[in-house]
């Protein structure tokens, strides 16, 4: 019987972690998109300019 709490106890921990996992993300999604945030690392800075005075 303890077998059954134990696995009962286990599973109500992971479904509670996925809840919280999808709700997270789902609230994140908004803000951004998969295929925007894929993209990052290949997205260069802005190059520095340099600015010349012309006397």
């Amino acid at each position: 019987m303890n077998v059954l709490a134990v696995t009962i106890l286990v599973s109500s921990c992971l479904a509670g972690i996925f809840v919280i996992s999808f709700a997270a993300e789902a609230r994140r999604s908004r803000r951004s998109s998969l295929e925007r945030d894929s993209l990052l690392p290949l997205d260069t800075p802005p190059a520095a300019t340099k600015r010349t005075h012309l006397s």
